[in-house]
């Protein structure tokens, strides 16, 4: 019999692990009955797989399944599944119905992957058993099909058309038209799977996708029937979500056409608040973008009167009775749901974080008068329900009906997760600006007088009773804030609104601080720890993008107030989200006089102190007296301390470098693998953050912490965490730009402000005798390399050469060390922090180091990496620069001792460079303007110099006249301006000549950019003298573009061009004064055909020059307006003087009374208007 055979075949495989016994004793089964075999015999059989399956089944389910899991390989239950199926005939319905079940059950199971081969017997196996079986069999196996084809889609091409074809089977279980629910889930499922893809494989094909998202979007907008019960119709609504977050994720999902985005959103919406008590959300069927919303919401709030007439607000509770009532009537019931969170726990009054600890606290933070008109104000009606408080024995359900309720309300909850992950990946896959037309929609604007709120995602922060959907609905409103500056920064309020319409500006602003005010309120509400984590979050986002700046103060410090308790909160995630929304509030549009004041508030106020989490800061000063007294200075102590110290700098300095007093939740415990006496590392590495970003945007305020905060960055680079290390790095580079940047000769902070030279030579003095040099050397950490070489670049210049010898030798030495490192990234910041000391003035008049850096740059500028070879262009650039000062300075001595061989090395690499990425094009230009102004006439007479010098003038026409981005042109017209200044080059008479002059006016007469315009136009009035411009065809050639270019200055597509069109004018005009004043003979009839053609559009323009007063900065002539009187006077004296030498010919005299009439004319105007 075949119970015996299966008998001692399952003895034989007793040994072989646990499913390949099953597979064994499967194969020992006859898949069918012989011709000739009885039909007892047939039966027996069907009883045996009958028993086999279920025996599977239970032992899969028990404890011995899990231990089988461990074992067990995919390939060992995709045979096993092959073979059942083998055994099974589709006229055989109750075993197709159990073997679908096997197949469902295990694949749950053991997380299994169905392999391609058996997808290839399994997928058939399914079709035709749909086909062929009665209808009481296809939940069971669409649910089979289900878990076979999960992330397996693209490999199911093949029987697409059998599923999802114009009749597939899958699209007739689903449509609309399908009565049976439970049905119609089971193809919703399986169609969500086959829409699941693993990553980097091939998608559903178009017709396919288009189809599965259109039965989707039906199934999401249908209606649940009197007849459907709520967890199956949750279950479909779920998987329907499922689906269509499957395609937004496969990213081939274009959501391009504005009916079918809008028709997602609005039944996103929708679902977002399905079963969310009190709430009845009516959506129309496509919500369309606008800038204000279309319609408005209609909610149904089930609220008894009685409810809403006896509500008290959270924060006014009124101490309960001594007797205890029973509560038979609503209002009781209210009051007693008042007194617990959302988790059902019981729960007195308190603040936030400690603030319960100390009284005083809260007095000085949470003034009654405020915290009352807070809650009365912000109180949602609806945040708590009576039905979770209740006990069954009070309830008029029975247990199992309060049961089932909880049951239904966790299946609702789920839609509402799952509709808000939906969301999340809908606001991934559209552009943002497509996505901000929707804003009204989802994000709350201040309600009317008289009007309700509309319900939006801040609904569900604040009402859900699942901490998870709350969490949700934050991490999309998170998602939407990312990167909205651009949108936000139209907001406006600053001033008081009076007008008969709301501007769109302060529409956007009423939407922020209506954010503000109810994140504030969920943060003071929140008792999940991981929801609050995303509420702050959220607040972090919020403040990155809002442009505080054109909006009323205030809303920054409701939100730096509330946050404060946080930073002590026994939540790990807690704290460390609490730091990055302070990093956020110093780092937002600094400096804030908003973000100044509250920075400058006493260490007391809302921030407790009760010794058991955040150490006290009376340890940090250890060493602050240790610092030498510079001399000359006063001490740096009290008088270098402000009166009342920034409590921010120091919590942070705290947090960073004492050890913590107590212990943590544990949570804490998965930041750290070995147990430390400091802060978890995350902690540490925010507060790190924080104070780099508090030096970045309030140096005035962290200077006073100087020394502090390098002996933070000195502990932080001697620890082994390499994330601390390179953090610590970062903070000692902001700490040398703060200080540098004060210095600048246009920074705006007085000279006694500013930190003193002496104080700032002591601390690059602590940090080069502590862990700074042995960072800049640990090979093993190359991003700590880069960091710290950053901040080697970093210190001032002036207080460099006020540092030791020995120290100046060991920052020169280490640089030249590492620029030959074997990692691109330390040796880029080693080209990049050499180019910054070749400009220091005690080091660019010592030949030997310049010589030194010219031969590192000139290294990494035929490096592979082209971040190496931007950083050593840039370089190369200001060493070019430093050759032009010490010509300027020092004369022929410096010019003398400069080695021509590196010379000529310098012209022959940066002409090679040039031809490079615009990156290293656009310094490199600049070096060769420097090198060719540079050049001695013992250079350019050198037969080895000839060459070179032509190549490198041509690559600056090439680059002038090329496509590169304007960056490399302006830099290529400013280089050729350096050449002009070369007395020695052959200027007018070299065959480059008349190529450099083409280029600049083919640029000046049309090239798109305003400032590359100015810039040639610049160079073109370099030239000293009249034989520099060559013949007078030439001359007449530069004289009428710039003409043209000056009845072109205000024509320009680009609207941001504009404003540099009055610079441009003026740059124009001077070069135009400037040929007059150069001009010959020759020249005049070109100029008197042009004044007569031109004549009274050159004299408007000629007279706005005349009369402007204002310095341009683009133009950079420096002239003011004095000087432009005294250069058309010399312009007519040169026309007459040559003139008198020609015999006065008319058409020569006419250029000469043209000016004289402008300069009349400005002349009666000037003494009218001083009249």
């Amino acid at each position: 019999m075949a119970a015996e055979v299966s008998a001692a075949a399952g003895e034989a495989a007793s040994a072989a692990p646990f499913l390949r016994r099953y597979v064994a004793r499967l194969g020992a089964l006859r898949p069918g009955p012989d011709a000739g075999q009885a039909a007892g015999g047939e039966s027996s059989r069907r009883t045996e797989i009958h028993l086999l399956f279920d025996q599977l089944i239970s032992e899969t389910c028990g404890p011995g399944g899990a231990a089988a899991a461990a074992e067990t390989r995919p390939e060992d239950v995709c045979d096993l599944l092959v073979g059942a199926c083998k055994l099974v005939q589709l006229n055989q319905e109750h075993l197709v119905n159990k073997v679908c079940q096997l197949i469902h059950h295990l694949l749950n199971r053991f997380q299994v992957i169905v392999d391609e081969e058996s997808l290839k017997y399994l997928l058939p196996y399914f079709i035709s058993a749909l086909k062929q079986c009665s209808s009481w069999t296809h939940v069971e196996i669409l649910q089979a099909l289900a878990a076979s084809v999960y992330n397996n889609g693209p490999k199911c091409q093949k029987y697409l058309p059998n599923l999802l074809g114009k009749n597939g089977l899958l699209v007739q279980f689903s449509s609309p038209a399908q009565t049976d629910i439970e049905l119609k889930r089971a193809a919703v499922h399986s169609m969500a799977n086959l829409c699941l893809s693993i990553p980097g494989q091939l998608h559903l094909e178009d017709p396919y996708r288009e189809l599965c998202f259109q039965t989707f979007l039906s199934v999401l907008q249908s209606s649940k029937g009197s007849d459907v019960d709520d967890i199956t119709f949750c279950m479909l609504l779920q998987n329907a979500l499922k689906g269509i977050q499957s395609l937004l994720n496969g990213g081939k999902m274009k959501l391009t056409q504005t009916d079918q985005l809008g028709s997602l959103l609005a039944v996103l919406k929708k679902c977002m608040f399905h079963g969310l008590p009190g709430l009845n959300v009516e959506m129309p069927a496509i919500l369309y973008p606008a800038l204000l919303p279309q319609y408005d919401s209609s909610v149904s709030v089930r609220q008894e009167k009685s409810e809403l007439s006896n509500f008290k607000p959270a924060g006014s509770r009124r101490k309960k009775p001594k007797a205890k009532q029973k509560m038979d009537k609503p209002e009781e019931a209210l009051k007693e749901e008042q007194e617990y969170d959302r988790g059902g726990r019981r729960e007195k009054p308190k603040w936030p974080g400690n603030m319960q600890q100390d009284p005083s606290l809260g007095a000085q933070n949470w003034s009654s008068k405020e915290t009352c008109s807070l809650f009365l104000k912000d109180s949602l009606p609806w945040r708590n329900h009576a039905w979770k408080k209740i006990s069954s024995s009070d309830s008029e359900y029975s247990d199992a009906e309060g049961g089932a309720q909880n049951k239904t309300r966790s299946f609702q909850a789920k839609v509402r997760q799952g509709a808000l992950t939906c969301f999340l990946s809908t606001v991934k896959s559209i552009e943002k600006k497509v996505l901000y037309g929707y804003w009204p929609a989802f994000i709350p604007d201040a309600p009317g007088i008289g009007s309700p709120q509309s319900v939006s995602l801040i609904t569900i922060a604040l009402k859900d009773p699942s901490p998870k959907t709350r969490a949700c609905a934050l991490q999309v409103l998170s998602a939407i804030l990312e990167g909205s500056k651009q949108f936000l920064c139209i907001a406006e309020d600053a001033t008081d609104h009076k007008r008969a319409f709301t501007p769109f500006s302060v529409t956007v602003a009423s939407s922020i601080r209506e954010l503000h005010r109810c994140l504030l309120l969920a943060l003071v509400a929140e008792s999940s720890f991981q929801t609050l984590t995303q509420i702050i979050k959220c607040l972090a986002n919020l403040v990155s993008n809002v442009p505080y700046s054109r909006l009323k103060p205030g809303l920054l410090t409701r939100v730096w107030n509330q946050i404060k308790p946080y930073i002590r909160h026994k939540d790990v995630n807690v704290r460390v989200s609490s730091l990055t929304l302070l990093g956020a509030i110093v780092s937002a549009q600094a400096p804030l006089p908003e973000v100044q004041l509250l920075l400058q508030q006493p260490s007391s106020s809302g921030l407790c102190d009760s010794g058991s989490t955040t150490p006290h800061h009376s340890g940090m000063s250890e060493w602050q007296g240790k610092a030498p007294q510079a001399p000359g200075e006063p001490p740096l102590t009290s008088e270098s301390t402000p009166a009342e110290p920034c409590w921010l700098v120091r919590l942070c300095i705290s947090l960073v470098v004492l050890p913590r007093e107590d212990s943590y939740i544990d949570s804490d415990a998965g930041c750290l693998a070995t147990v430390s006496v400091y802060e978890p590392s995350p902690v540490r590495l925010e507060s790190l953050q924080v104070l780099t970003l508090l030096v970045r945007g309030y140096f005035a305020v962290s200077q006073s912490y100087l020394l502090e905060l390098g002996e933070v960055a000195c502990k932080c680079m001697e620890e082994t965490d390499p994330s601390i290390q390179l953090h610590g790095a970062k903070l000692l580079d902001e700490l040398g730009v703060g200080i540098v940047q004060q210095h600048k000769p246009d920074s705006a902070v007085p000279a006694d402000q500013r930190v003193p030279v002496a104080l700032v030579v002591t601390f690059w003095t602590r940090m080069l005798n502590g862990p700074l040099p042995g960072a800049l050397q640990n090979s093993q950490h190359p991003t700590l390399q880069t960091s710290t070489c950053n901040a080697l670049s970093s210190i001032l210049p002036e207080a460099f050469s006020d540092l030791p010898d020995d120290k100046q030798i060991l920052c020169i030495t280490i640089l030249l060390g590492l620029n030959h490192s074997e990692n691109s990234l330390v040796k880029a910041a080693a080209a990049r922090a050499l180019g910054v000391y070749v400009v220091f003035p005690c080091l660019r008049q010592d030949v030997m180091f310049v010589a030194d850096t010219a031969n590192a740059v000139l290294s990494s500028l035929c490096d592979s990496s082209p971040n190496v070879r931007a950083k050593a262009a840039w370089s190369l650039g200001n060493l070019t620069d430093t050759l032009i000062i010490n010509m300027e300075l020092m004369g022929q001595s410096f010019q003398d001792e400069f080695s021509d061989v590196l010379l000529l090395k310098m012209l022959r690499s940066a002409t090679e460079a040039s031809k490079d990425k615009d990156k290293v094009k656009s310094n490199v230009v600049r070096a060769l303007g420097n090198v060719l102004h540079f050049l001695q006439p013992s250079h350019i007479g050198n037969p080895r110099f000839s060459e070179p010098i032509e190549e490198a003038i041509q690559a600056l026409i090439s680059t002038v006249q090329s496509e590169a981005t304007m960056k490399a042109r302006w830099n290529a017209c400013y280089a050729l301006g350096n050449v002009f200044k070369n007395p020695a080059l052959p200027l007018g008479e070299a065959p480059w000549t008349a190529l450099a002059y083409n280029a600049l006016t083919s640029v000046v007469k049309s090239c798109k950019n305003f400032k590359v315009r100015i810039k040639s136009a610049a160079a073109l009035s370099i030239p000293g003298k009249r034989k520099c411009y060559g013949t007078p065809a030439q001359y007449s050639l530069i004289w009428n573009a710039l003409i043209i270019a000056l009845q072109r200055s205000e024509d320009t597509e680009d609207f941001l061009e504009f404003k540099y069109s009055a610079s441009l004018r003026t740059q124009l005009c001077y070069a135009l004064l400037h040929l007059l004043s150069l001009a010959d003979e020759m020249d005049l009839p070109a100029i008197g055909a042009t004044v007569a053609e031109h004549g009274q559009v050159i004299g408007s323009y000629m007279l706005q020059y005349m009369k402007s007063r204002v310095e341009d900065e683009e133009s950079g002539i420096g002239e003011n307006f004095l000087e432009r009187d005294s250069i058309l006077k010399r312009a007519i004296e040169h026309l007459r003087s040559i003139e008198e030498l020609s015999g006065g010919c008319p058409m020569k005299r006419g250029a000469v009374a043209y000016l004289e009439d402008i300069l009349e004319t400005h002349n009666g105007s000037t003494a009218l208007a001083e009249a």
